[in-house]
């Protein structure tokens, strides 16, 4: 099997396959999206690197000054997403991605790595024991939900203020989103979807800005979701998984 990977930057970005959403129609508008918002964020630092294969093997990280999420601190690289499937589990792509991370962030002289996970596995958030493996530490927690890091000096990031909330004051269902996922704009169609055949109120707040993710008012990595005013998940939903939140 191929083990040649590739670092996603301004010349390639365009012919390049974006690892979690290759052929699905579906989700081209999405694709679409994320080249443009990637098209940005590589001038900052923001490095997208991924296995030479039709497959979903990929790390996803930027300085932690620059990145879209609600954690603070200084020197740090922050994880967006690593994500291993299917028949490339258990090969050692995952290591050797993170190592990249971590051997990137010493050569640029970095305090640390950081990313956002949870006590137990939850879908599209990093798995702590993984992360474990390579030193991450929990720095800093907001219920379920945790900051892990490998710090090379000692220094610690953490949660931004408003990240602990956790409430709004409306309790429309309500959705802070970014245009980072490609599966997020098919996620957003499926909600109004759902929402306008059964008469429910909806409030979707684009976060288009670094000022806007930096002071979102819960836990965030591209998606969050309030329902009756409280903070429910980073779980991105389709009109099933709403359905059944609702419901529970």
């Amino acid at each position: 099997m191929n083990e040649v990977f590739l670092t996603l930057d301004a010349d390639n970005l365009n012919n390049e396959h974006l690892c979690c959403a290759i052929a699905d129609k579906k989700h081209q508008a999405g694709v679409v999206a994320k080249k443009a918002w990637l098209s940005e964020r590589i001038m900052e630092g923001h490095v997208f690197r991924k296995l030479d294969e039709k497959g979903k093997v990929f790390i996803e990280y930027a300085p932690l000054e620059k990145a879209w999420v609600p954690v603070i601190g200084e020197n740090y690289i922050y994880i967006y997403c690593l994500w291993v499937s299917g028949s490339y589990k258990s090969k050692g792509y995952g290591r050797q991605l993170l190592e990249y991370c971590i051997s990137d962030a010493k050569r640029q002289n970095k305090s640390g790595v950081c990313v956002i996970s949870a006590k137990k596995k939850k879908p599209f958030l990093s798995e702590k024991k993984f992360m474990q493996k390579y030193g991450f530490e929990t720095v800093d927690a907001i219920d379920d939900y945790e900051l892990l890091a490998l710090t090379f000096d000692r220094t610690k990031p953490q949660f931004a203020p408003n990240a602990r909330k956790q409430r709004i004051e409306s309790d429309k269902l309500t959705i802070y989103y970014g245009l980072q996922c490609p599966y997020i704009p098919n996620c957003i169609e499926q909600i109004e979807n759902y929402c306008r055949a059964n008469g429910m109120a909806l409030n979707l707040i684009m976060v288009d800005t670094l000022e806007k993710a930096k002071n979102v008012p819960c836990v965030f990595n591209n998606w969050a979701v309030f329902w009756n005013s409280r903070f429910e998940t980073v779980h991105l939903l389709n009109e099933g998984y709403l359905k059944k939140m609702i419901e529970k």
